[in-house]
C-alpha cells in the first residue's frame, strides 16, 4: 500500500499533524484501510529524512505539524504519473490455494464454495456500506473498486469451477 505517497497527497493539500493525516488518510479511503499511528509516524520520520517533508515547531500539545517539501511535491506527482504495474501488486493468496489445492489433488470444490460465500457476503457489505456512504467521491470510488474485484472474483470462481470440471485430473479426484 502507499502510505508514504498518501501522506505525501494530503500534505500536498496544506500543512497536517500525524494525527490528521491518519483521519484523513481513512475518511478518504472509507477507512477501508485503517491506519496504524505508529505507522503514520514512522512514515513521516522516513519522508523527513528522504527530504521530503519538513517538520515545524511543537505545538503547546506537543504535536508536529509536517510540510510538504517541493522534493516531496515532486515525489507525488511522479507517484500520480506512474501506472501501478501488475508485479507491483501482492500475490494473490487466493489463487496460490486454488492452484496448490489441485496440485495437491485435494477436492478444491468445497475450497470454491467457502471462497464464494465469503466473496458474496463482502459484496453485500460493500453495496450497503456504497449505499450509505457520505464520504465523498474519494471514499465512493474506493468502494466502487472493491466491489468490482469481488464481482470479478466471483466471476474468476465460476471459471474455475468451469475448468475444474472439464479437467480429467480434477475428475479423478472427485470420485
Amino acid at each position: 500500500m502507499a502510505i508514504r505517497q498518501g501522506l505525501l497527497a494530503l500534505l500536498s493539500q496544506g500543512p497536517r499533524y500525524g494525527y490528521q493525516l491518519r483521519a484523513e488518510f481513512e475518511t478518504s479511503t472509507g477507512a477501508t484501510w485503517p491506519l496504524n499511528i505508529g505507522q503514520v509516524y514512522t512514515t513521516l520520520s522516513r519522508l523527513e529524512r528522504d527530504g521530503l517533508v519538513s517538520p515545524g515547531e511543537q505545538d503547546e500539545q506537543g504535536r508536529v505539524v509536517y510540510t510538504i517539501t517541493e522534493a516531496g511535491r515532486a515525489e507525488m506527482e511522479r507517484w500520480f504519473g506512474t501506472p501501478v504495474a501488475q508485479a507491483d501488486r501482492p500475490r494473490d493468496e487466493l489463487v496460490i490455494k486454488l492452484a496448490m489445492a489441485v496440485t495437491a489433488r485435494a477436492d478444491v470444490r468445497p475450497v470454491i464454495q467457502a471462497q464464494r460465500t465469503a466473496t458474496m457476503r463482502t459484496l453485500q457489505e460493500l453495496t450497503r456500506a456504497k449505499r450509505g456512504c457520505d464520504g465523498g467521491p474519494a471514499q465512493r470510488l474506493v468502494l466502487d473498486s472493491m466491489i468490482f474485484q469481488a464481482e470479478a472474483e466471483q466471476r474468476w470462481l465460476d471459471h474455475c469451477e468451469a475448468v475444474l470440471a472439464a479437467s480429467p485430473q480434477t475428475q479423478e479426484t472427485q470420485r
